[in-house]
């Protein structure tokens, strides 16, 4: 009996001690993991995000960049990190709902190893032609791509790129031929000088080719238009009922404690719709959002079954 009641009081105080930890949160600085480059939108988005939540909950919140294909290392290295809530990862929909899609193995299931805290971006992706094209719209590229096919083709640097291109095709029955690149520079180049026919592309990378008249925006494919590009009309105005829209969030390891969830939830909310923040995403091409922990994991979870059947269907699958 005494054993039993010593058991119990030391189990109490561990709990009052944890208790006590999460209260006090954050009480040193937390790592911010991003499993990309410096400079790209994710790395930049972070760095805000960083700036925000520094200001606001008194704790430096140091960004940690740990790139690799697919970003892979990054969702390792948060995966294995203790769920204290001071390892946490800008995460995107390509490591977290794309490449569960098209990787036969991954050292990470997104929907067991991680606890989604929040969305923090969305973002369109834009239907880019050559700046002197004879395609002034949709139906225009549309026409000529089932009127020669054999002539037809599309840049994509990534699997997530390629399987948003196959979901257009398949809604418009454009017929084009796929062809990679090492990324967004190089597919851009390729349209530009007309060795491709298309490309969707993701805004950042995309304004700088518009307006230094390179190539020309057909469509973005948002449910509105973006403050990045108002006078591209969306799929949908132009009779196509296709909305892909691809997102940046916060994620913590999985079994990271509720309240310190919750805690960073109301944190980036607040963060997102900062002027600054609005401001340096706007340049980005990029949508402030945010969510809570409990509609994001949801997101994930049909986005998912949504993009794994399409690639299976497609039969598209990553180099390993």
């Amino acid at each position: 009996m005494i054993r039993r009641n010593i058991f119990a009081c030391v189990a109490l105080i561990a709990l009052g001690f944890a208790a006590h930890a999460q209260d006090r949160y954050p009480s040193k600085p937390i790592k911010l993991i991003v499993g990309y480059s410096p400079g790209g939108s994710n790395d930049i988005v972070a760095r805000i995000v960083a700036t925000r939540l520094g200001e606001s909950m008194g704790q430096a919140v140091i960004v940690e960049n740990r790139p690799s294909t697919g970003a892979i290392v990054g969702a390792v290295v948060t995966k294995q990190a203790p769920a204290d809530g001071y390892t946490l990862m800008i995460g995107a929909s390509g490591p977290l709902v794309i490449n569960p899609a098209i990787y036969a193995s991954l050292p990470y299931l997104p929907q067991k190893d991680f606890t989604p805290i929040s969305l923090v971006a969305n973002f369109p992706l834009i239907v880019s032609v050559k700046a002197d094209s004879k395609f002034n719209a949709m139906t225009d590229l549309i026409k000529f791509t089932k009127e020669n096919p054999q002539l037809s083709n599309y840049a994509s640097s990534s699997s997530t790129f390629q399987l948003a291109t196959e979901m257009l095709k398949e809604r418009t029955g454009t017929l084009a031929t796929h062809v990679p690149y090492k990324g967004s520079a190089d597919s851009m180049k390729s349209v530009a000088s007309g060795e491709t026919t298309f490309s969707m592309l993701d805004p950042g990378p995309a304004s700088g080719a518009i307006n230094g008249k390179l190539l020309r925006g057909l469509a973005v494919t948002s449910d509105t238009r973006s403050a990045t590009f108002p006078n591209v009309p969306t799929l949908k105005e132009q009779g196509i009922d296709l909305s892909i829209q691809f997102w940046i969030g916060m994620f913590a390891p999985a079994g990271t404690p509720t309240p310190i969830v919750k805690l960073l939830e109301a944190e980036i909310a607040k963060a997102v719709v900062h002027p600054e923040t609005v401001k340096s995403m706007a340049q980005l091409g990029l949508q402030p959002a945010s969510s809570t922990s409990e509609a994001f994991a949801r997101q994930i979870g049909q986005e998912t079954a949504s993009w794994t059947a399409l690639a299976k269907q497609k039969n598209i699958k990553a180099e390993q």
